[in-house]
C-alpha cells in the first residue's frame, strides 16, 4: 500500500473513523493498491457538523476581504504543488499528467474568482423615498456540505470550496470513495493557508453517509454532482429536510455537423471531446449527429481517434467494472447493427496490464433505438447518428432527457444561431467540443442534468451560497411621510 490510511478530517485534525470498515483504493492505472479508505458512521458525521456549526459562529463574522486572504495563499499552494497534485490525481483517478495538471490549472482559475467575491458581495443601497433607505447584505448560509465524484478529485471540489467558504459558511466534504487521497491534500493546503480549525472538514463513506448528509439537521445546504439517477435521489432527501439542493447529474452531449463545418478542426475538436478524461466528464461529446453529406469528416474523426493511444495520451477509466460495462455497450451496438469504425475493446497496455484501460471508440450507423445513442456511457466512446437537415438533427438533441452542453460545428453564422436557440441545453458550443465556460461564468446544464436552481460556480454560485438580507431605514422624522415611508 502506497499512502497511510485515509482519515476523516474534523476540526482541523485527522482522525480513524469509529467504524472498523474500509474499502480499498485502486489505481486504475496498473490496479496498485494506493490505500484504504473508512466507511463513516452518523456519529463521525455528527461530530464534524458539530465542529463545523462552533467555527461558523466565528468565521460567518469574519469580514468577507479577511476571508479571502486566505484563499490568496491557496492558490499560491496550488501553483506551488502543482506537480506533486497532479501525479496523485493521475495515480488515483488513471487520467494523463496533462488532463491531471489541466485539473489544477482550473482549480486555481476557481480560487481567483473567490478571491474576487468581495468586488461582488458588497450588496446595494438606494434612497427609496425622502429620508428612506433600503440596502441589502449577504448572509452565509450556515454549514454546507458537498458530495463530489471521481472523475474530478480536486476541480469539482475546488468548484465549491472557495466560494463557500469565501461566502462565510463552514462545510463538510464528502469526496469519492474511489478517489480520496486528493482531499486529503486538499485540506493539508488550506490549513498551510491559514484557514480555522472547523471551517472545512471530510467526512469518507459510501452511501450511508451520504444519506445521512442528506437528513442532517445541522447541515443547511447540499450541492451534488454524480449521475443523474443518484442526483434525483440526493435532491429529492435533502430537500424534504428543508435543505437548499443544487444536484448536477449526467449527459449524453450532442455534436452536430453541418456539412459546411471546417473537416480537420472539427475532426480534433470531436475527437478530443469524446475521449478527453477517458471520456469520463458530463461534457463529453457522446454522440456526433452528422446532417446531410459527411464521410469526409467522419473519415477524419476516426483519423484522429487512432492517434490516441491507451497508456500515452489516453487515460484508464475508474475501474473493472466500468471497463466491463463500456465494452458491453459497444458490443450490443454492434450486435445490433451498428458499425465499429474504431475499436477500443480488450486494450492491454504494455507494462500496466491490471490497468483499466478502453480505447477511443467511434460507432457508425447509430440509430435512436440502440442504448449506445441514449444512456450515458462514460467512456471514450462517440456514437455517430446520421441525419438528413438540421430539424432532424434538433429532434434528437431535444429528445435527450438530459441537457447537460451541445455544440455545432460549421461555418455558417445563422445556422449557429439556430442550434443556439434550438437545443435544450445550458452549455452550447460553437465550433468547441467542450463548451465549459470559464469563470465568472457558471456551468450548469438544464433537464435532468440539474436539479435545483442556480448554478455551482461562477457568479450565480453567490445566490446558492448567501442568503439575501433586505434592511429598511428612517432615522429622519421631519422628512415628509407617504405611502413608501
Amino acid at each position: 500500500m502506497k499512502y497511510p490510511e485515509v482519515q476523516n478530517y474534523i476540526g482541523g485534525s485527522f482522525f480513524h473513523g469509529s467504524n472498523t470498515k474500509y474499502l480499498d483504493v485502486i489505481s486504475p492505472i496498473d490496479g496498485s493498491l494506493l490505500s484504504k479508505v473508512p466507511i463513516s458512521s452518523k456519529e463521525d458525521l455528527n461530530h464534524a457538523v458539530t465542529k463545523a456549526q462552533n467555527a461558523f459562529l466565528t468565521w460567518s463574522k469574519v469580514p468577507i476581504k479577511e476571508r479571502v486572504q486566505v484563499f490568496f495563499r491557496y492558490k499560491v499552494l496550488l501553483e506551488k504543488h502543482m506537480l506533486e497534485l497532479s501525479q496523485l490525481i493521475q495515480e488515483e483517478n488513471g487520467k494523463t499528467l496533462d488532463e491531471a495538471r489541466a485539473e489544477i490549472e482550473k482549480s486555481i482559475e476557481l480560487t481567483e474568482f473567490a478571491c474576487s467575491l468581495p468586488q461582488m458581495t458588497g450588496g446595494e443601497i438606494l434612497e427609496v423615498s425622502k429620508g428612506v433607505e433600503c440596502r441589502t447584505d449577504y448572509y452565509p448560509v450556515g454549514v454546507v456540505a458537498c458530495i463530489v465524484p471521481f472523475n474530478f478529485p480536486s476541480m469539482v471540489p475546488n468548484w465549491t470550496i472557495p466560494n463557500a467558504i469565501a461566502l462565510g459558511n463552514t462545510m463538510i466534504l464528502k469526496p469519492s470513495e474511489s478517489v480520496p487521497l486528493s482531499a486529503v491534500r486538499i485540506a493539508e493546503l488550506l490549513k498551510k493557508a491559514g484557514l480555522p480549525d472547523g471551517v472545512f472538514n471530510i467526512i469518507n463513506g459510501d452511501r450511508e453517509i451520504v444519506e445521512a448528509i442528506c437528513d442532517h439537521p445541522g447541515i443547511e445546504a447540499v450541492s451534488f454532482v454524480g449521475s443523474t439517477k443518484v442526483a434525483k435521489l440526493v435532491y429529492a432527501r435533502a430537500s424534504s429536510s428543508h435543505k437548499r439542493v443544487l444536484a448536477l447529474g449526467g449527459a449524453k452531449n450532442h455534436l452536430i455537423v453541418l456539412p459546411d463545418a471546417h473537416p480537420s478542426m472539427t475532426a480534433s475538436n470531436v475527437a478530443a471531446s469524446m475521449s478527453g478524461c477517458a471520456g469520463q466528464r458530463c461534457m463529453a461529446a457522446s454522440v456526433m449527429v452528422a446532417v446531410g453529406a459527411s464521410e469526409k469528416i467522419i473519415e477524419q474523426v476516426c483519423v484522429e481517434a487512432r492517434k490516441i493511444i491507451p497508456g500515452q495520451n489516453l487515460g484508464s477509466v475508474i475501474s473493472l467494472e466500468a471497463k466491463e460495462r463500456i465494452e458491453k455497450y459497444i458490443s450490443e451496438a454492434e450486435e445490433q447493427g451498428a458499425t465499429i469504425l474504431v475499436d477500443g475493446r480488450n486494450i492491454v497496455v504494455q507494462g500496466k496490464e491490471n490497468g483499466f484501460y478502453v480505447g477511443p471508440t467511434v460507432i457508425d450507423h447509430v440509430n435512436t433505438a440502440m442504448k449506445v445513442a441514449t444512456d450515458e456511457i462514460f467512456g471514450p466512446v462517440l456514437s455517430i447518428i446520421r441525419v438528413k437537415d438540421i430539424d432532424e438533427a434538433i429532434a434528437i438533441e431535444n429528445a435527450s432527457p438530459y441537457g447537460n452542453a451541445a455544440a455545432v460545428f460549421t461555418q455558417s453564422g445563422g445556422m449557429a444561431r439556430q442550434i443556439i436557440e434550438r437545443a435544450s441545453a445550458g452549455m452550447i458550443g460553437v465550433n468547441i467540443g467542450v463548451p465549459v465556460p470559464r469563470e465568472p461564468f457558471s456551468f450548469g446544464g438544464w433537464n435532468e442534468s440539474k436539479f435545483g436552481v442556480g448554478d455551482l460556480t461562477g457568479k450565480s454560485s453567490i445566490q446558492f451560497w448567501t442568503k439575501l438580507k433586505k434592511t429598511t431605514t428612517k432615522w429622519n422624522p421631519e422628512a415628509k411621510t407617504n405611502w413608501m415611508s
